[in-house]
């Protein structure tokens, strides 16, 4: 899956603008954007800061208040899941791989950079979805862009393989990334990992989202993903930040699932 920039000039004035101004009402109201809902977008996606209403209930030690401990019990839980997972999927994983080779010419595997935690750069992989130099079509389909400032999607995209559009729908072209969970250079739950032009349009305090590990899902995928612009997404992410517990994590895991099974039923 391929990500991008409507342009760093304008997006990234449109971040430091809105965040500027509103960017400490999370930390201001104690539980961040989870308290107030300020990370659901009008778009439809008020279901964020409902989740995260519900989710802040349940808060327990974050990161910020015992760091050595709470990182210890999320890697923990981390290290555990990945390795569940990919033992228990390792025959879907192989049989994917066989149908991505038989179905379009091209490697089995896209890797992206991606910014990581405390801005370090890693390569991500995930399953092929698209046709071979799906990159250098990108400039072609700019203007199906439905995604928020300074993000980039396009539904039903023309890049994509046959199999790749089932892959997309059932979001099964992120397994991969368990071996980035099972390695440490991510987290089954965190904030969205981003490309170095995305990561480059957010700005001071902002850039706390990078002091946890990114993360396969969270709260912006179950939020509505595309749907939420890039400032907002950094509220999101901050309230994940500062409410962190694993008990959220759990449930924005069984929220991840219940989204996949209802948009595949679509």
């Amino acid at each position: 899956m391929t990500a991008g920039t409507r342009g760093a000039g304008g997006a990234g004035s449109a971040v430091s603008d809105r965040t500027g101004t509103n960017g400490n009402g999370a930390s201001a109201n104690g539980n961040g954007a989870w308290a107030n809902g300020n990370g659901a977008s009008a778009n439809g996606t008020a279901v964020a800061g409902e989740l995260g209403d519900a989710l802040a209930a349940a808060r327990t030690a974050s990161p910020s208040e015992h760091p050595g401990a709470a990182r210890a019990l999320k890697r923990g839980f981390d290290l555990v899941g990945s390795l569940v997972l990919l033992i228990v999927l390792s025959p879907v994983l192989l049989l994917i791989a066989l149908i991505i080779k038989v179905d379009s010419p091209g490697p089995i595997l896209f890797k992206q950079q991606r910014v990581g935690r405390d801005g370090k750069p890693f390569w991500m992989f995930k399953f092929r979805t698209m046709i071979r130099d799906a990159d250098a079509k990108k400039l072609e389909i700019l203007h199906l862009n439905v995604a928020g400032d300074g993000l980039f999607k396009v539904p039903h995209d023309p890049r994509m393989t046959r199999f790749g559009h089932f892959l997309r729908s059932t979001s099964l072209d992120e397994l991969p990334q368990l071996l980035h969970v099972l390695s440490g250079q991510m987290s089954l739950v965190g904030p969205r990992p981003l490309v170095p032009e995305e990561d480059a349009l957010i700005t001071g305090d902002h850039r706390a989202r990078l002091s946890v590990r990114p993360g396969m899902t969270g709260v912006w995928q179950v939020g509505g993903a595309s749907a939420i612009p890039i400032h907002e997404m950094v509220w999101l992410d901050q309230g994940y930040v500062e409410d962190w517990s694993l008990w959220l994590d759990l449930k924005l895991l069984a929220a991840t699932t219940a989204h996949v099974v209802m948009r595949r039923g679509m």
